[in-house]
């Protein structure tokens, strides 16, 4: 690293229990996802088949409202980019992103209807719209080009051990306290808890501001962006049409007969794979380069709904459970890395374009999920492999990362 007459040196690699090579706000922006996680996916990891079995919504609905989620977690990301991009400031707008998620959860503590429900999971995904782009911009700042990848990954690590343990907690408050309202009502209660602390533990971490691009127009600020990057989002935008949501697969598991319980076990089972591969996916990010990482993402992500198109027994479901905190390791955090490299100036706006354009395309997938699965279940997963095959050929030959 070349440092220029009047600079500082940037602070040394390594700081007491650390890890090599990876800067301390690491690890403290990780807790604060860690227990941001801890808090929501104590709630997601029984929302689905709750929302269909106890409160009564058809499975078309739920695909409905996971797709008006998902597209309200991207609908801020563009303008959440390209504000943080055009100010400098990161932390601000996390802490906005994040403080309206956990707003969003008093919801929960309110009302247990339908209407409720569908409220809150749309209107608590808007902060997590927000904060992600600023959030993803100071990560790539404070993390070296040579440990992008590993510092991403362990951030999604932490993220991830939260939900491990998010879905773990429901279980023993569900097998303590049995199947009821009140007991729901009880886990809503608990798992608003960890998200008022994330809240408080990111406003005492020091700021990382970008340089601020202050009279860039919005048109101007994707007119700048990097012709690789914008060549990414063609592969990309063809996968989000296949990535429905994780909701599906949990009703699978329910129809192949595992219990409310059980299905808690096997989304902890996911989350806890994405903890323990997440480093090791951004290693290895790091030396063979992340271009052929997304496409390893894409690919595993096709097999898994290739697999459980003929999945029927609960062996099989437990295996594809594992398979998917793989892929979802490398898609969340390696993908963001990879964005990181190839727009190096406007990292923010880059996030948000990215996260609002194939968030855009989960609402179509979610509700043309929840279409076919009325008509037979494998329909779904068979479009969503055949769709993944496209986007590997999409990224081949578009080559996006090819000037990195």
């Amino acid at each position: 690293m070349i440092i220029r007459p009047g600079n500082q040196p940037p602070p040394p690699a390594k700081t007491g229990g650390d890890l090599p090579g990876l800067h301390p706000d690491i690890f403290k922006l990780g807790f604060v996802s860690f227990l941001t996680d801890l808090s929501s996916e104590m709630i997601f990891s029984v929302f689905a088949v709750f929302f269909t079995t106890i409160a009564g919504a058809s499975a078309s609905l739920l695909g409905l409202i996971e797709g008006l989620a998902d597209f309200s977690a991207s609908s801020l990301n563009y303008l959440a980019g390209w504000l943080s991009d055009r100010s400098g400031k990161r932390k601000s707008f996390a802490i906005a992103g994040y403080g309206f998620s956990t707003l969003a959860k008093t919801i929960l503590l309110v009302s247990s209807s339908i209407l409720g429900l569908s409220l809150f999971r749309v209107i608590e995904r808007l902060g997590k719209g927000f904060r992600g782009p600023p959030r993803d911009a100071w990560l790539s700042s404070i993390a070296s080009q040579k440990t992008r990848g590993y510092s991403f990954g362990v951030h999604k690590a932490l993220d991830k051990a939260g939900a491990v343990l998010g879905p773990l907690a429901a279980y023993g408050l569900l097998k303590w306290l049995g199947e009821s309202a009140g007991t729901y009502h009880t886990l809503f209660w608990v798992a608003f808890i960890p998200a008022a602390l994330a809240v408080a533990m990111l406003a005492i971490i020091q700021d990382k501001p970008g340089t601020p691009h202050e009279r860039e127009s919005v048109s101007q600020n994707w007119q700048l962006l990097s012709p690789g990057f914008k060549r990414f989002l063609i592969p990309a935008g063809i996968f989000s049409l296949a990535y429905f949501s994780l909701g599906f697969l949990l009703l699978k598991a329910h129809d192949t007969g595992f219990s409310m319980t059980d299905i808690v076990l096997l989304y902890a089972l996911f989350n806890t794979t994405c903890v323990m591969v997440a480093p090791l996916v951004g290693k290895l990010g790091d030396r063979v380069g992340r271009s052929r990482i997304v496409v390893l993402g894409y690919a595993i992500y096709g097999l898994i709904n290739l697999g459980l198109v003929f999945a029927s027994s609960k062996w099989q479901l437990v295996a594809l459970f594992a398979i998917y905190g793989v892929f979802y390791a490398i898609d969340e955090s390696q993908g963001k890395a990879f964005i990181a490299d190839i727009e190096p100036e406007r990292r923010a706006t880059a996030m948000g374009v990215y996260n609002f354009a194939t968030g855009v395309l989960y609402l179509p997938a979610s509700l043309a999920a929840g279409a076919l699965w009325t008509l037979a279940p494998n329909l779904a997963f068979g479009l969503a492999a055949l769709l993944s095959l496209a986007a590997i050929a999409a990224f081949v030959a578009l080559k996006p990362g090819a000037s990195i």
